[in-house]
């Protein structure tokens, strides 16, 4: 084990969509959910996201807290093939905080001289989970905010390394054709599946946070 606490961060429809088909997701929990998520993040050490997420979304990964913390989570993106942007906001504001890119053992000169740092973590097709962890806790990482997407968060998941779940509901409902927030875990029987403990329900204005730990 890497003695990286991971906490899978989800906010959802009722029925566990996280965007509508075309990719639509702002927003869909409320801004008081959105500021609860923002202390998430102030208490890990870094935010995880996999660069579909980085793609649609353009996100900047910080915690906006108030007052602001004093130091910044590491923000990292899972990247095999290094396709983050340049110009994403994430690059842009390296000034503010270091930012990761965890690819599966290409070179990455751009990003490099960009500010941003690059972890190899495996060679073959995808990022290595295991990989990013322990070079995690070699940097002095000690707890992830797993943000998503839904692929993302299926690896971790297989990899038997999410330790708790933070799940925030909106009382609304997407639909089959929406995103779902889970990628495909590649289940065969029911005995197979991750069982959870429910450990704290909290009402956050019109939605809940619902969480969980591995039983």
């Amino acid at each position: 084990m890497s003695g990286v606490r991971v906490t899978l961060k989800f906010a959802t429809s009722l029925d566990a969509r996280i965007a509508l088909a075309d990719g639509t997701s702002q927003w869909i929990t409320s801004s008081e959910s959105r500021a609860k998520a923002h202390e998430l993040r102030a208490a890990h050490d870094a935010v995880l996201v996999g660069i579909g997420t980085v793609l649609a979304d353009d996100p900047l990964l910080t915690a906006r807290t108030v007052p602001l913390p004093k130091t910044q989570p590491v923000r990292i993106v899972a990247d095999s093939s290094g396709r983050t942007p340049i110009g994403s906001r994430l690059v842009q504001s390296v000034s503010s905080g270091r930012v990761v890119v965890a690819t599966n053992g290409q070179p990455q000169d751009i990003l490099e001289r960009s500010g941003v740092e690059i972890w190899r973590c495996g060679n073959g097709i995808r990022m290595d989970v295991h990989a990013l962890l322990r070079r995690a806790a070699a940097e002095g990482i000690g707890s992830i905010l797993l943000e998503g997407g839904g692929t993302l968060a299926a690896s971790f998941i297989r990899a038997g390394v999410v330790d708790e779940i933070a799940w925030f509901v909106a009382p609304i409902l997407i639909g089959g054709d929406g995103l779902p927030a889970l990628g495909g875990l590649g289940l065969t029987e029911l005995s197979a599946a991750t069982r959870w403990k429910p450990v704290a329900t909290e009402r956050i204005g019109d939605d809940v946070l619902n969480t969980y730990v591995r039983s």
